[in-house]
């Protein structure tokens, strides 16, 4: 017995002076028990009450416990298995792969959040079972997925601070969220996963304190005002948001976890989505020839106002994307090089236009370098040719000497390419992150009046502009990965007044699937102020006309019979007061 006894006494002193699990082995158990009780209440509660259940409550509260419990895995799922994720949170919108002129059918929380808001469609619960079945697919996928999946501390760090920058940019927008209106308290789950894990990096340190002190603050706020249309956006950012990141980042070097260095569109070291050098235009660039050096920029200015580049020797890059209308030219479309007829589509601005995955309105061209192309040849804007430019840039020294300098090192130094090197170059370095918007948000309180912010919160939420502008870009650049660009099919009339859908089918043009018919790019807000007339065919002169215009509900609330349109039909019911508002917060862009 005695030596019963003392077995028993060493073993457990073994086990208390034992090294616990390293963190990332913590995380990665954590998480899988955190999917398991989501594949366990999607098994026991969604899917019986799907397939018979009698009460609508009892169906949507199992419905958002399984969101709630996805949004503590949602740091881990997006940073790991954005493809899967697609299935199991992604929008309820065809997947279109361009390169393969495919469509494939969505999936997941949000295809079935619509069956069961605003109202629950008895007669599609077959439907609906599916889409819960399918769900179930995914979540076993992930599970295996994750099993192999080896974590290190500087990856755990980034997807934890990725998470909350999607909360701000998506989360707090009702991104995921359109029908059921649940988006604060998500993204208070989404914290409480992200607390939950950094638990395993905790020292007894002030700098832990505060950090954890932060996250339950913004828990607790996100809880106690639960309104979706009535949140201080902008407060909690300032006030809770900024300052997790801030803290994770500077917590995370405290560590001596190494922040990574590979080139992203969203800087890896960035301590918040506003900082001023947190986005990487050169990211887009195809090749390095592409990228901001000094050298380039001043090469590629000068091409840009330079007449070479079109057949008449009479139109430069300038002409219609001027400098002094924020790098448009004013007008609903421009007149051809002809002189005789119009273009098809209205001039965009040029500003921040780096900061996305794909160029035109039709997101034809993937890059600036193929924009400009493009543009150079289409025979009613340039009619030119990149050859015969490059031609008689080589006869003109200065130019000789511009180019070798951009391009040393390279036998002929003048070429159609870095032609197209340098134009990209000048247009990534008109990139502008510096409005009041931006100044307020990274600390200057006086840079907003009380109407401004009270527009941006409309605008991230009661108005649904977040959903797809995104902050802080207010693009269509999909945060945070910031590596695909969206359109949206939001029926556009042919003028204000008419009731006459603009016959542009846009993306369709070039991608003949049936999703993608009067498609097109989400450009961005920034500069707004000084780029009407708005839409691609310049139908609204106003940023009146343009926020009526989606009060309204689109095309589909002004009767078009547009079964694809992607903006929510339903009108927004703003005010007069709240229509001025959020045109004097995207002025203040």
């Amino acid at each position: 017995m005695k030596r019963i006894f003392f077995g028993f006494l060493l073993s457990t002193l073994f086990l208390q002076c034992r090294e616990p699990a390293p963190p990332t082995e913590q995380v990665h158990a954590l998480f899988l028990t955190g999917l398991a009780d989501l594949q366990t209440t999607v098994e026991t509660r969604l899917r019986p009450l799907a397939e018979s259940g009698r009460n609508a409550d009892s169906l949507r509260t199992a419905f958002l416990d399984c969101r709630k419990k996805y949004k503590r895995l949602e740091a881990f799922t997006e940073y790991y298995f954005p493809a899967t994720t697609r299935l199991v949170n992604g929008p309820p919108l065809p997947e279109i792969e361009v390169e393969e002129t495919k469509q494939f059918e969505p999936g997941g929380l949000q295809v079935i959040e619509e069956f069961l808001y605003p109202e629950i469609d008895t007669s599609q619960r077959k439907e609906l079972v599916r889409e819960v079945r399918k769900l179930q697919r995914e979540l076993k996928r992930t599970a295996a997925l994750w099993e192999s999946t080896e974590l290190t501390d500087a990856h755990v760090f980034d997807a934890l601070k990725l998470e909350v920058f999607r909360l701000i940019s998506l989360g707090l927008a009702g991104f995921d969220t359109p029908l059921c209106q649940t988006a604060l308290p998500e993204a208070a789950e989404a914290l409480a996963g992200v607390e939950a894990y950094l638990a395993f990096y905790e020292t007894d340190t002030p700098e832990f304190r505060n950090l954890r002190k932060t996250i339950q603050g913004a828990r607790q706020q996100l809880n106690r005002h639960p309104d979706f249309d009535s949140f201080d956006r902008l407060g909690f950012i300032t006030g809770f948001a900024n300052p997790i990141t801030q803290q994770l980042v500077a917590y995370q070097q405290n560590r001596g976890i190494a922040l990574f260095t590979e080139a992203r569109p969203l800087r890896a070291a960035a301590r918040t989505l506003f900082e001023a050098n947190a986005f990487n235009p050169d990211f887009y660039a195809p090749t390095a020839d592409g990228h901001r050096l000094n050298d380039r920029v001043v090469l590629g200015q000068k091409l840009f106002a330079d007449p070479v580049l079109s057949q008449n020797n009479r139109r430069s890059c300038a002409s219609c994307h001027q400098p002094g209308r924020a790098f448009t030219d004013g007008l609903p479309k421009a007149v051809t090089l002809a002189g005789n007829e119009l273009v098809a589509r209205n001039t965009p601005t040029l500003l921040n236009a780096a900061m996305q995955g794909a160029q035109f309105y039709d997101m034809r061209a993937p890059s600036l370098e193929n924009q400009s192309m493009d543009v150079v040849h289409n025979a009613a804007e340039m009619h030119g040719s990149l050859d015969e430019a490059a031609q008689q840039l080589r006869k003109d020294a200065e130019y000789v000497r511009l180019f070798q300098k951009a391009f040393p090192a390279t036998e002929e130094a003048v070429t159609p390419s870095r032609i197209q090197s340098a134009l990209a170059a000048y247009e990534r370095s008109l990139v502008q992150l510096d409005s009041r918007f931006d100044r307020y948000v990274r600390g200057d309180r006086q840079a907003l009046t009380a109407e401004e912010k009270y527009g941006f919160n409309l605008f991230t939420g009661k108005a649904k502009c977040g959903i797809c502008h995104f902050t802080p870009l207010f693009n269509g650049t999909v945060p945070p990965g910031y590596t695909k660009s969206e359109s949206e099919v939001i029926g556009v009339p042919v003028r204000p007044e008419a009731r006459q859908l603009d016959p542009d089918l846009g993306r369709y043009a070039h991608t003949r699937l049936d999703p993608l018919k009067y498609a097109f790019k989400t450009p961005t807000v920034r500069h707004v102020a000084h780029t009407a007339p708005y839409m691609h065919n310049g139908a609204f002169r106003t940023l009146e006309e343009v926020v009526e215009f989606y009060n309204n509900g689109g095309g589909r609330g002004l009767g078009f019979p547009l079964e694809n349109q992607t903006l929510p039909e339903d009108k927004l019911n703003l005010s007069a007061a709240e229509k001025k508002a959020l045109v004097a917060f995207m002025k203040a862009l």
